[in-house]
């Protein structure tokens, strides 16, 4: 009897597949997606957060894919953040390092709270989160107060659909602790945007680019049996 089961398609042509299989140990940067459930004949109606490995957060921004863009700005030196790459490269925006610092320093009240500085940046609007000035790092706490608002914004306002953020880790500018005063893992960091509401797109830092024995899940919520295996199960 002739077996019916077809085999999986090449991804790329000549000998790509070969040179591009797992088993090559090349150092440098990769990522390993592992799929968190099979495609079905009926959709999942589960909203998800998905989780873009692999992809270029400033070049999509430039190529217009999001209407809006979370990420983090200080009334300090935004020097070494995102929100400056991102005006750099936007011309149009009229933004600078100084500038953008000098406005998020307008919104910089003592009453402890975490704020959203809104960027019209042309094609892009920057929904950039303000930690209070007496804390020295955005944490957890911060992140899952400025999400609620940003669920809030995106569906007051469809117009700021699709929308992006980034995973606020190895940041420089504006470094992310849990209540340890340690960097979160990427789990804790989607858990708490999943259960403020938010349902965007997150990129993964590029130091997650360097983990090439790490196999990573394209949508969070992650798979139940992920959480089954770490407690010991099957």
């Amino acid at each position: 009897m002739v077996s019916t089961i077809q085999p999986p398609p090449r991804v790329y042509e000549g000998e790509g597949d070969r040179f591009m299989t797992k088993e090559r140990q090349d150092p440098g940067e990769r990522i390993m997606l592992v799929p968190d459930s099979l495609p079905s004949r009926t959709p999942d109606a589960t909203a998800r957060i998905r989780i873009m490995g692999g992809q270029h957060l400033l070049e999509d921004l430039v190529q217009g894919r999001y209407h809006s863009l979370v990420c983090a700005v200080n009334s300090t030196d935004n020097t070494r953040g995102i929100i400056s790459q991102v005006s750099a490269l936007l011309p149009t925006a009229g933004w600078s390092e100084r500038s953008l610092t000098a406005y998020a320093s307008q919104f910089d009240a003592r009453d402890g709270r975490v704020k959203i500085v809104k960027y019209d940046m042309d094609i892009v609007e920057v929904l950039a989160i303000l930690r209070p000035p007496q804390s020295p790092h955005l944490t957890l706490g911060h992140l899952s107060a400025a999400f609620r608002m940003i669920t809030e914004m995106t569906r007051h306002r469809t117009t700021r659909l699709p929308t992006a953020s980034v995973s606020f880790l190895s940041a420089r500018a504006n470094a992310l602790v849990d209540e340890h005063g340690r960097e979160p893992a990427f789990e804790a960091v989607l858990r708490v945007m999943y259960q403020a509401g938010y349902r965007g797109d997150v990129y993964p830092s590029p130091q997650m680019w360097f983990l090439p024995q790490l196999g990573l899940y394209p949508r969070y919520p992650f798979p139940e049996s992920l959480g089954a295996r770490r407690e010991g199960g099957f």
